[in-house]
């Protein structure tokens, strides 16, 4: 994307994209480099650091006994991190940020006094205010920001309406930066009475993978702090925030009262093509990959989420929403498309002010908690949910999921390649009467359903055998296959709390060791700089119970080298490799805790080359992969790829 959208009301330029960022052997560093800070600023730096770090880990004891303030302790620790990570990492890019970092220390200090006395006042203050969580991920502590209204009030009954909003591409957008741009306002849209969650998801890569689950854990720490109103929360953004913004609108369509997205890009094919000019040709299965977050595949869900787009007319990123109106077209849905006059990559006043007015009349009626029709699709399972419908399992994954759904004095539902479903009504909704019988017909077949409960909550599960579906008790069958949050491909994994495995022993071959050795080091180097966070390693010999419950596994090396890869290796599939210089990457359920991954030799799949364009931020290899390593790893792969593929639903080989 071209322009970084600052957390305030204006926009500024950053790196532009095309063809100079098509030189796979010549990949210019994201983040950019810092420039160098004066020793004595430096000094001063690293002693605020320390006096500061010093406080955190006093109060890690002193508030052991008191869990309400002890849960505040991120909020003064995004401080500590914004300044550490900037002088560590070489990632002051101007020298006007080191006045910046000493005021967030001094902001830090203030609130670790402020904790320590029991009188957090930040926790109940109104207008901007920096805040942090704890992230499953990894352990890190993630910043956001929320802009509070003047309406709140603690302790009162009154719940609050939530706009959450994605910034643009910023190469510099730092955690102090970002932690800067917060404090200055609530970004471009502030209504009245509602909270404005400003996301960092992550740093740059449109809220895609670890991005994505910033916003729910963000949303989940906001819920803590104040009170929402689960009706009236909306997805906005624009530039790199308006990608976002489209991927939640048409991934998770049950959970918003209204989307609002501005420019960005809407998927990633025709974006490479007509923005980038990128020249290099997809792997078919780089080419599957891409239904993951191509929200044009997704563009029927849009049924049943009002969304209001928008462009300005000579914007190049309008691309984003024309493509969408195709898409929604060829399903019979009508796009709402506010488009600027004469307006290039910004929001034009007067066309901002009609978008407002029309999300503000949408999210007033609050989100259909349950509606009569839905129509959802889907590509794999871990997008699988749309109101009342969840898809539990399909035919084959990576070809287009269908269902819709009626409620008409029972339930009448369509399918394509699904194998499992759940109908499910929450507490005080079911349109059916206690005792019941419901009828649901799928795919024409008449089944009885369960009679609703006495809280008016209903929910039947199916499940298809042999072209006949069966009402079942339960999701899980007990069987080894793809299904919700356990179905790949590879960075899958980095979605939920991984641990990377470093072997103690040495590889069956030289070259083999020493690439995993390197590649196991990129791995972790890139996750900080890219997903923002300090991967958690640990030596093969100390994994224990406690981790293979709690973690999907990164395992580096082979099986002579890695202990744990040793224990299990006659339990993954067998990947052919004709040399001995061959090594398998793969996903795979866990044999010692089939609820969580192993992934063997790899980290996120994308590299340098595509930090330098959002949309080629995608997942690059599938569950599996062969790579040779006499080839080396370069800034698009980690060596040779001899050969790679999906696993089939029963996670086989093909």
């Amino acid at each position: 994307m071209r322009y970084l959208v600052v957390l305030a009301l204006f926009v500024t330029p950053a790196f532009a994209d095309g063809e100079r960022d098509n030189q796979v052997e010549n990949v210019r560093k994201v983040p950019p480099p810092g420039v160098a800070v004066p020793e004595a600023d430096k000094t001063e730096l690293e002693a605020g650091l320390a006096d500061l770090g010093k406080d955190i880990d006093a109060l890690k004891g002193e508030l052991k006994s008191k869990p309400a303030l002890l849960a505040l302790l991120p909020d003064v620790q995004i401080y500590h991190n914004s300044v550490r990570y900037a002088l560590q990492y070489g990632e002051f890019f101007n020298v006007k940020e080191i006045p910046t970092a000493k005021k967030q220390l001094k902001t830090g200090k203030e609130r670790a006094a402020q904790l320590r006395e029991g009188k957090p006042a930040w926790n109940t203050a109104t207008g901007p205010i920096a805040r942090g969580y704890v992230s499953k991920i990894d352990g890190s502590v993630q910043p956001y920001g929320a802009f509070v209204p003047t309406t709140f009030a603690p302790g009162a009954d009154h719940r609050h309406r939530v706009d959450t909003w994605f910034h643009g591409r910023g190469e510099t957008l730092s955690e102090l930066n970002f932690i800067a741009g917060v404090e200055k306002g609530g970004g471009p849209f502030t209504p009245p009475d509602s909270i404005v969650v400003q996301l960092y998801g992550r740093y740059c890569c449109a809220n895609k993978l670890a991005g994505e689950v910033d916003l729910f854990e963000t949303l989940d720490d906001v819920r803590k702090h104040y009170p929402v109103d689960e009706s009236r929360i909306t997805v906005r953004g624009f530039s790199m925030g308006g990608a976002a913004a489209w991927h939640f609108a048409a991934h998770f369509p049950g959970k918003w009262a209204a989307a609002a997205p501005g420019a960005g890009f809407s998927e990633t094919p025709d974006f490479l093509k007509v923005w980038q000019r990128d020249p290099v040709k997809p792997t078919a299965y780089e080419q599957t990959l891409w239904h993951m977050y191509d929200c044009t595949d997704y563009a029927i869900n849009l049924f049943n989420l009002p969304t209001v787009a928008y462009s300005g007319e000579i914007d190049g990123q309008k691309q984003a929403a024309d493509l969408m109106e195709k898409a929604m077209k060829e399903e019979g849905l009508v796009l709402t498309h506010i488009i600027g006059p004469k307006t290039a990559h910004a929001y034009e006043p007067e066309a901002k002010k009609e978008v407002a007015k029309r999300i503000d009349e949408i999210v007033a009626k609050g989100r259909d908690p349950l509606p009569k029709h839905i129509k959802f699709t889907t590509w794999l399972l871990r997008y699988n949910e749309s109101h009342w419908v969840t898809v539990d399992g399909m035919d084959k994954e990576w070809e287009r999921a269908r269902v819709e759904a009626e409620l008409a004095g029972g339930v009448k539902a369509k399918t394509v390649n699904v194998s499992a479903v759940t109908f499910s009504i929450a507490p005080g909704l079911s349109p059916f009467d206690a005792g019941q019988k419901v009828t649901v017909t799928l795919d024409d077949q008449a089944l009885a359903g369960p009679v609703p409960a006495a809280d008016k909550s209903w929910t039947a599960h199916f499940r298809k055998a042999d072209g006949k579906w069966a009402a079942v008790d339960k999701v899980d069958d007990g069987t080894l296959r793809k299904r919700h949050n356990l179905q790949g491909p590879i960075d899958d994994a980095f979605l939920d709390s991984f641990i990377m495995v470093k072997p103690t022993g040495t590889a069956k071959n030289d070259l083999v060791e020493a690439w995993t050795r390197k590649e196991m080091a990129h791995a972790i180097e890139q996750w900080r700089q890219q997903f923002r966070g300090d991967a958690r390693v640990i030596d093969d010999d100390k994994v224990g119970d406690a981790e293979i419950g709690a973690h999907n596994l990164i395992l580096w090396g082979d099986e002579k080298s890695n202990k744990v890869l040793a224990k299990i290796s006659g339990k993954l599939p067998h990947l052919a490799t004709a040399e001995p210089t061959q090594v398998p990457l793969m996903i795979y359920p866990n044999p010692l805790n089939p609820k969580k991954y192993v992934v063997l030799n790899s980290g996120f799949t994308f590299r340098e080359y595509d930090y330098l364009n959002n949309a080629r931020q995608v997942p690059r290899i599938p569950d599996w992969a062969v790579v040779d390593v006499t080839t080396p790893a370069n800034s698009r792969w980690p060596g040779k790829m001899v050969d790679a593929g999906f696993f089939t639903e029963e996670w086989k080989l093909k």
